[in-house]
């Protein structure tokens, strides 16, 4: 569930640095969907470290 919320959060906060730096629709799905992907790949390590350390 992290990894989706995170991966969310990636997606707006690419939307808006596409934006801020005056990107057209396809400059904007493009930060989007790699700061989605980014965030989402760096939930999952940080989902896995916690699982192994707390069990």
């Amino acid at each position: 569930m992290i990894v989706l919320a995170s991966a969310a959060v990636g997606a707006v906060l690419g939307g808006f640095h596409a934006v801020r730096r005056d990107g057209n629709a396809k400059d904007i799905a493009q930060y989007a969907a790699v700061y989605a992907m980014a965030f989402g790949v760096l939930a999952v390590f940080i989902a896995v470290f916690v699982e192994r350390a707390y069990s």
